[in-house]
């Protein structure tokens, strides 16, 4: 029952009311006893009874109305109230007439604060002419969707970017009444926003390759990384079969991984692959399974690194590992080698003294002995040199000479199939290095050309001087412009093959059958020609031969080459205590002292050695000591030498060049070191500088 239906429903009654009072009045007036009034009575007083009924029920439909709509009250109240967006409500002008609880929430001030207070004075000083245009629009079309303000407000320190949505709602007479204003906070979705730019960004600015592809094997998706590490720009790329793009035959490694990530959803492992420019590079791939939104592969996500120069530092790793057990291999074998030729070199030089009247050839064997002894010792110590990195002995060394030395060997051992030639231009000059290695340079050229001519064929050792100017100093590391003795080694042998010519001065490369090659000639070659500021080059044909040139600085200037027999230096009877657990060398030792008129006492371990200096302590001069000695090492000795007597004069010996560093490190005071093989004369020019 709507309200006007029941106010007439009240009136109704009360005129029924009124008519009732006038019946009742007329039947006053005639006789009480008569029938009629009474019965008039009765009939008003029925009526009566039934309106009173009729407007009990209109009342209690009166309150029930009055809850509903109280009811429907409190709820939109609610939904307004505490609606998750911020709702206001303004005028035209923008002043603020409601606001709900979430508006006051998100501006962090009481609801009664925001009533009268200009909408504007919540928004971003920075905003507030975008502001007013908003509100020029709203006025002009009656809405706007979406639009982006920042509302800010000091007091409740509030400073967020919202999303708006307004409306204009206009009165009676067209015109705009008020303004409706939803706004949300939409910090998080800016957050993410940033979030997946950054994403982005990195997926732009990683150095790994990211790659999406369709389950075809066709591009999606290639980054920046991509295009660097590839050389395809993303035009270029996308679209392409990964497969053809990438690698230059099928490889039954992709279909493997192919199938892995599909029914395991990821595969890792390593992938060879090729740039835009051939190059081939090792690759360290992650694949993962990509699904669609009701979980069936749609792609799959592919990220590359590249690992070749990993790969190659791993290799360079485990070649120093091969090195640094071969060189305490070469250390142990050294040292017994070191022993048994210094024995050689000084019996070849005593036999001459012993037996003055031997004759030419006999001398000249003598000769050679010698020299050849001192160059086994020189070519021990260039294996000491490649393994542990000893020091250098540079010196004027004549070019001819060298060529001679080595045309000799080659001529005295090589087959005599091979034929061998030299052409050595007039005045080549002379270099500044290490003899014995230049010699290792060379003689593993010739070795290495005989080695290429099994069934016969020609060497050629030639030697130009010539000048090498920027342009072509430029195409080697370390070359200058400058003066060069250019050395050539060429056979005609069966050639390099051109996919490995590049690979021949790896360590532990070789093409030659097991047991035949280390792989260390020409790594070695190429670490001596580079420590002498000289640099090799090479061509080669299957089939043709071989060239080598190696380029070695020119030293300028002529030394002579007359040789003077100078006399070794001589003692003044000065007792001298060798000690070594090797007896030929003791011996050898002895002999060529005593010679020289020294007196000398032999130990064969430090024991006795220490017996031996305790009893002639006053009468011993010099102590010659081995390094390396079972039962009692050099250095303990020499400490319990220098206890008894701290002026004690000490001479270290060893076959190890290392050891001259372990006496220096430990500490020990020596007045000189002498390294294995030595020959009589320079152990008695060292005693000699002792003595001075």
């Amino acid at each position: 029952m709507t309200k006007e239906n029941f106010q007439q429903a009240i009136v109704e009654a009360h005129q029924r009311l009124e008519n009732l009072s006038q019946l009742a009045s007329l039947a006053a007036e005639k006789s009480i006893g008569q029938d009629s009034p009474r019965e008039l009575l009765q009939q008003a007083m029925t009526e009566i009874s039934i309106s009173l009924e009729e407007l009990q029920q209109q009342n209690e439909e009166l309150i029930a109305t009055r809850h509903l709509i109280e009811a429907e009250r409190q709820r939109y109240y609610d939904l307004f109230n505490f609606a998750p967006d911020g709702y206001l409500l303004t005028d035209a002008t923008g002043i603020i007439q409601e606001a709900n609880y979430a508006a006051a929430k998100l501006l962090n001030m009481r609801q009664s604060y925001l009533i009268g207070k200009p909408m504007a004075v919540f928004v971003h000083q920075t905003e507030r002419q975008k502001f007013r245009q908003i509100m020029l629009q709203l006025q002009q079309q009656g809405q706007i969707k979406r639009e982006e303000l920042r509302f800010f407000h000091e007091e409740g320190i509030t400073d967020f970017p919202a999303e708006i949505t307004a409306i204009a709602v206009e009165d009676s007479q067209g015109k705009t009444g008020n303004l409706r204003w939803l706004f949300r906070d939409i910090s998080d979705r800016h957050q993410q926003e940033q979030k997946i730019r950054e994403q982005a960004a990195l997926l732009d600015i990683t150095t790994d390759a990211i790659i999406v592809e369709d389950l075809h094997n066709q591009i999606l998706f290639w980054n920046h990384g991509a295009e660097k590490m590839y050389g395809w720009q993303v035009q270029e790329a996308q679209g392409k079969n990964t497969c053809e793009l990438l690698s230059k035959k099928t490889s039954p490694l992709l279909s493997a991984a192919q199938k892995t990530v599909i029914e395991h959803g990821t595969w890792q492992g390593e992938l060879h692959k090729f740039t835009k420019n051939g190059k081939e590079i090792i690759i360290a791939s992650r694949w993962t399974l990509m699904l669609d939104a009701v979980g069936l592969p749609k792609s799959i996500l592919i990220v590359d690194t590249d690992i070749t120069e990993k790969k190659q530092l791993e290799t360079h790793l485990l070649h120093s590992q091969r090195l640094e057990s071969l060189g305490t291999l070469a250390s142990g074998i050294a040292h017994d080698l070191n022993n048994i030729l210094t024995p050689i070199m000084g019996i070849a030089h005593l036999l001459p003294l012993k037996y003055p009247h031997l004759d030419d050839s006999s001398l000249q064997m003598l000769k050679m002995l010698e020299t050849n002894a001192k160059r086994g010792g020189d070519l021990v110590g260039q294996i000491l040199l490649f393994t542990r990195g000893s020091e250098k002995k540079f010196t004027i060394v004549l070019v001819s000479q060298l060529l001679e030395d080595i045309k000799q060997i080659a001529q005295q051992t090589f087959p005599k199939f091979i034929d061998i030639n030299t052409d050595i231009a007039p005045e080549i000059g002379m270099v500044f290095g290490d003899n014995t290695e230049l010699h290792q340079v060379l003689m593993n050229l010739v070795v290495n050309a005989r080695d290429a001519m099994p069934n016969g064929g020609k060497l050629s050792i030639s030697a130009t001087k010539l000048f090498i100017d920027e342009n072509h100093a430029r195409m080697h590391i370390g070359a200058t412009a400058n003066s060069y003795v250019k050395i050539t080694v060429a056979d005609t042998g069966v050639g390099i093959d051109s996919e490995i010519i590049d690979r021949i001065f790896d360590p532990f490369f070789t093409t030659k059958e097991v047991g035949k090659g280390t792989g260390l000639g020409l790594s070695i070659l190429m670490g001596i020609v580079k420590s002498h500021s000289g640099f090799v080059e090479v061509a080669s044909q299957v089939g043709i031969g071989t060239k080598f040139q190696v380029y070695l600085p020119s030293k300028e200037g002529s030394i002579s080459q007359k040789i003077e027999e100078i006399e070794l230096p001589r003692g003044q009877g000065e007792l001298i205590l060798v000690v070594d657990d090797e007896v030929a060398i003791t011996q050898i030792a002895k002999t060529t002292l005593e010679i020289h008129n020294y007196k000398v006492l032999t130990a064969q371990n430090g024991i006795e050695a220490i017996a031996l200096y305790t009893e002639h302590k006053d009468e011993i001069r010099l102590v010659l000591i081995d390094m390396m000695m079972p039962s009692m090492g050099g250095e303990t000795v020499i400490s319990t030498l220098q206890t008894i007597n701290p002026e004690v004069q000490i001479i270290a010996m060893s076959g190890l060049a290392s050891s001259e560093g372990l006496v220096q490190t430990t500490g020990v005071e020596i007045q000189g070191f002498l390294a294995k093989p030595f020959t009589p004369k320079q152990l008695l020019n060292f005693v000699q500088r002792i003595f001075r």
